[in-house]
């Protein structure tokens, strides 16, 4: 099992960046395929990004290609979001979710454990 706690969010302006941290506890961090994922408001949950155990796959939305950059430190159980170039249509609620799967997973269904949530939000 594990915990994951998100954290690095807030107010930015169109153009910026922000970065996303999240920590996970437990000794087999390792084993998970990580995950982020985005809520905004009146609208499902969506997949931004997710990379392998071991960091040597990464897979991004469409939306988000190019601008976000998922990373990880095992040694530190964490797991990270780079976002540059946010734009107003990037406000969401972010959330760090962990997979037991082998693979790299899209599908919020695949992921077991998740985060709580950090609020991004982009102004025009």
């Amino acid at each position: 099992q594990v915990q994951l706690v998100e954290s690095g969010g807030g107010l930015v302006q169109a153009g910026g960046s922000l970065r996303l941290s999240c920590a996970a506890s437990g000794r087999t961090f390792s084993s998970y395929v990580m995950g982020w994922f985005r809520q905004a408001p009146g609208k499902e949950r969506e997949f931004v990004a997710a990379i392998s155990r071991f960091g040597g796959s990464t897979y991004y939305a469409d939306s988000v290609k190019g601008r976000f950059t998922i990373s990880r430190d095992n040694a530190k159980n964490m797991v990270y979001l780079q976002m540059n170039s946010l734009k107003p249509e990037d406000t969401a609620v972010y959330y760090c979710a962990a997979s037991i799967e082998v693979a790299i997973r899209t599908s919020s269904n695949e992921y077991s454990y998740w985060g709580q949530g950090t609020q991004v939000t982009v102004s025009s």
